[in-house]
């Protein structure tokens, strides 16, 4: 009887052998990670300081004379991050609106067809790669096209090219019988910016993220699905169920100047502040919480259009401080400190004030400015930043809860809450900080906290953006 050996197949051999060296590349077999990454080094964003990671007390390191808007002091730690080192100037808020200006003006031309400013389209163009051919049989009209920025708006009226475009850029001024005096100028009404974000709080509550569903019966290999929502009407059940969007008119209220005092004259500053040269270096006013929100939207998106263009990596996005990392920042690396400096006092050992503030009833000029001051105008704290007391309150992204200290987390703690127009008032209260040159010196202590609406625009407050840092610490790169 004749035995058989189970001998290898060569061919089998080889082919296992060919099919393991091909999944392994030149890593040998081992876990190496994806080779050949780009390298990164961070960089400071302009007009913008590091603020290391670090723990601190928050919360008032005073007497609390008011006994009403600070909660007892909490021990929390908050990651690296920059920040503007000076609250944002009527000239860089003026950037944004000039740009929402532009782009509604773009946009009207490009419908209109007017020559030199139509749409840059993915079906008209020469040589299309076979992305932009993907693009332009598949994707829906409004992604197959867009703004030609490359084209230069004229706005000397003696120099308008055609017929058509004057008409269109006559729309953006105010019309004839809105006209004082017949000056021209825009109407600021128009100035609206698209706001749009992605709710992450709301998509990170259990009840609403996607279900995996194993069965897969088209086999297309989307095996998730999202609970129903209803959306403008209609029935949402994918990621957009999570996008949010808002229309914001972004000129300031230049009207608070009156408005915020009663029997008193403002009109000059109500007529100036904003556009006058003079005022180019002085702190934003006049924004609300939303609107300021709105600016860091459009920073972030500005940034990160000129990277994608130049291959570069994209940032994390600019948006307002959490309470918590506004107060770590004013501290300037300080603990337990009552201001900024440093010191319990107002003034230095020269009996110069150290901030822009009501020294005393009746006497605002005490400290050398009535209202806002140039930025740059007292001394820094530890950290490098300007005004973190004093000048203009500030806006912080954190919800006002008189008992929010007690819940929050001890981990870059925040309290965040989106609230409806048909929510109650007291829903719609944001955090402000600092103080302002109206205050006395109680509200620019690091730890005082106080509030306005979300939708109101004063006279006394402005604000200041922040990025988190990529990665741990500089000492990381």
């Amino acid at each position: 009887m004749k035995t058989f050996k189970l001998v290898p197949s060569l061919f089998s051999t080889g082919f296992a052998a060919l099919v393991l060296s091909a999944c392994s590349g030149g890593d040998h077999g081992e876990l190496v990670g994806v080779q050949n990454r780009p390298e990164f080094y961070p960089s400071d964003p302009y007009g913008m300081v590091y603020i290391p990671q670090g723990q601190f007390a928050m919360g008032n390191s005073d007497v609390d004379v008011p006994a009403t808007l600070t909660a007892s002091t909490k021990s929390v730690s908050v990651p690296a991050f920059y920040m503007d080192e000076t609250e944002i100037t009527n000239n860089e808020y003026r950037q944004f609106v000039d740009w929402v200006r532009d782009s509604i003006l773009r946009f009207r031309l490009a419908e209109g067809m007017v020559e030199g400013y139509e749409y840059i389209n993915y079906a008209d163009m020469n040589n299309p790669t076979f992305f932009e051919e993907f693009v332009g049989l598949n994707y829906p009209d409004s992604m197959q096209t867009h703004l030609d920025w490359t084209s230069r708006l004229v706005w000397a009226t003696d120099r308008y090219p055609s017929e058509e475009y004057t008409e269109i850029i006559e729309s953006m001024y105010l019309s004839p019988e809105e006209r004082f005096l017949g000056g021209r100028s825009i109407d600021s009404r128009q100035l609206n910016y698209l706001h749009l974000w992605v709710d992450k709080q709301k998509a990170a509550s259990k009840e609403n993220r996607w279900q995996k569903d194993y069965r897969d019966a088209d086999g297309d290999g989307r095996t998730f699905s999202y609970p129903d929502y209803i959306k403008n009407g209609k029935k949402v059940s994918d990621r957009s169920s999570f996008f949010v969007s808002e229309i914001i008119n972004v000129y300031p209220d230049t009207l608070a100047w009156i408005s915020d005092f009663t029997y008193s004259f403002n009109e000059n500053l109500h007529d100036n502040y904003f556009w006058h040269p003079a005022y180019d270096e002085y702190p934003v006013v006049g924004v609300s919480w939303k609107q300021s929100t709105a600016f860091a939207n459009w920073r972030t998106h500005y940034r990160n259009s000129y990277l994608r263009e130049s291959n570069d990596f994209i940032e994390n996005e600019f948006r307002l401080p959490t309470e918590a990392e506004w107060e770590y920042a004013a501290r300037g690396g300080r603990e337990l400190t009552t201001y900024p400096w440093g010191g319990p006092y107002t003034t230095n050992s020269k009996g110069c004030f150290l901030a822009n503030f009501k020294p005393g009833r009746g006497n605002l000029v005490a400290d050398g400015g009535m209202h806002p001051v140039r930025v740059h105008s007292y001394e820094p704290n530890g950290y490098g930043l300007y005004d973190m007391a004093g000048n203009v309150a500030e806006w912080t992204s954190t919800a006002f809860d008189e008992a929010s200290y007690y819940y929050v987390s001890d981990l870059s703690p925040d309290f965040k809450y989106s609230a409806a127009e048909s929510d109650a008032v007291t829903l719609k209260r944001k955090v402000i900080r600092g103080g302002s040159w109206k205050d006395v010196a109680i509200f620019m202590q690091n730890g005082m906290r106080d509030y306005e609406y979300q939708d109101t625009a004063k006279s006394y407050i402005g604000f200041r953006t922040v990025q988190s840092f990529l990665g741990r610490d500089r000492r990381d790169f």
